[in-house]
């Protein structure tokens, strides 16, 4: 008869029997599951949400992006960007919508530098949009804490309506339409305000005739 294993060399078999099993169904099982449900239930979501036009990738409604014009130096780092006139503008970005660097600017209401950036940020948006700088919304000065928001106010697409309308020779009713179309609610029907989707607003205006 075999002299039985020693209770510590039986204790590690059976350890390792439970880590095997567990990674079969926690690392394994469970991951597969999870990625079967989501892709049979929420494909579009699971798959980040991308926004197509014409047969192209443009973006995702989920992630903001930057409408400038073509920079004059593409190699240049410290060339400034300029907005194209031909598009609604989103909010500004601490980190430039870049997914990899989400985040606010963790600068405070007390900060000088917020201060001198909401002004600047104010003169600019009224210069830009041939409005008084004392109705540019809060939206348009301040950025999200995330960095990436796709939505803007309701109020700060609005004031934009007629610079597009004059870049983009369409009628300013067109617009105010899409501006509608692309209103989301609240969250959960009471958290935060409506909001516009700039990235499916603006995919929208480039399929215009």
């Amino acid at each position: 008869m075999p002299k039985p294993l020693p209770t510590s060399v039986r204790t590690h078999f059976t350890a390792l029997r439970m880590l095997l099993v567990m990674t079969v169904i926690l690392g394994i099982a469970y991951p597969l599951l999870v990625t079967g449900i989501s892709q049979v239930a929420f494909s579009d979501k699971a798959n980040g949400s991308i926004v197509s036009s014409q047969g192209k990738e443009i973006g995702s409604s989920l992630i903001g992006q930057n409408y400038n014009l073509p920079k004059q130096n593409p190699d240049d780092p410290d060339e400034a960007a300029v907005p194209d006139p031909q598009w609604f503008q989103p909010r500004p970005s601490a980190y430039n919508y870049d997914p990899k660097s989400s985040g606010a600017s963790n600068l405070g209401p007390n900060s000088e530098d917020l201060l001198k950036n909401v002004e600047d940020r104010r003169a600019a948006v009224a210069a830009f949009d041939g409005v008084d700088p004392a109705t540019v919304p809060v939206d348009a000065l301040t950025a999200s804490g995330s960095g990436l928001d796709p939505h803007i106010s309701v109020a700060y697409a609005k004031e934009q309506v007629a610079r597009v309308a004059k870049a983009r020779n369409l009628p300013a009713d067109t617009l105010e339409k899409l501006i509608d179309t692309y209103t989301e609610g609240r969250s959960l029907g009471f958290l935060g305000q409506d909001g516009v989707n700039v990235v499916l607003l603006n995919k929208a205006i480039s399929e215009q005739k």
